[in-house]
C-alpha cells in the first residue's frame, strides 16, 4: 500500500511558522495599501509607478492573501505559494515589456524588483507554514530520515 507522504522538503508544524503568516500578512497588507493609494495618488506609491490597472491588481492579489491567511486551514500554504509564484511571473512579464505601449500596468524598473521580492517572501512564507497532526510530522521526520 502506498502512504500519501508528505514533501520531504517542506515542515510541518515549523518552530518559526508564526513569523511567516506574519510576513504572509505584511505582504498583503502592502499590496492592499499599494492597491488603494494607487488609487488616489498620481501615479507614483512607495517609489513606485502605479495606475488604476495596477492598483486594482495589487488590491484583488492582497485581498486574496489576507483571506488565505484568515482561513489558515493549510489553504495559506497553497495561496502563497501560487500568489508568490504568479507575483515573480507577473514582474518578469512586466519587466519585458517595461518600454513598450504593452506596459498596462505602468510598471518601472523598481516595481518589477519589488514585486519579484514580494513574490520569493511569500513563495518562503508558503513553505514554512504547513500544520500537520502528529502523524504527518512523525512521516516527515521519516521521510527526511531524521527520526
Amino acid at each position: 500500500m502506498v502512504q500519501n507522504l508528505p514533501m520531504a522538503h517542506f515542515p510541518i508544524n515549523h518552530p518559526a511558522r508564526p513569523v511567516y503568516r506574519a510576513i504572509g500578512t505584511l505582504i498583503g497588507l502592502y499590496l492592499v495599501l499599494f492597491g488603494i493609494l494607487g488609487f488616489f495618488v498620481d501615479d507614483t506609491v512607495f517609489g513606485q509607478r502605479t495606475n488604476a490597472a495596477n492598483s486594482a491588481v495589487s488590491v484583488v492579489i492582497g485581498v486574496i492573501v489576507l483571506g488565505a491567511t484568515l482561513v489558515g486551514r493549510n489553504l495559506d500554504v497553497t495561496v502563497y505559494k501560487v500568489v508568490g509564484y504568479a507575483l515573480m511571473a507577473l514582474g518578469l512579464l512586466t519587466l519585458a515589456f517595461l518600454r513598450t505601449d504593452a506596459n498596462f500596468l505602468n510598471h518601472s524598473i523598481t516595481t518589477c524588483i519589488v514585486w519579484m521580492i514580494l513574490g520569493i517572501a511569500l513563495l518562503l512564507a508558503g513553505m514554512y507554514i504547513k500544520v500537520g497532526s502528529t502523524d504527518d510530522v512523525t512521516a516527515w521526520k521519516h521521510a527526511r530520515l531524521t527520526e
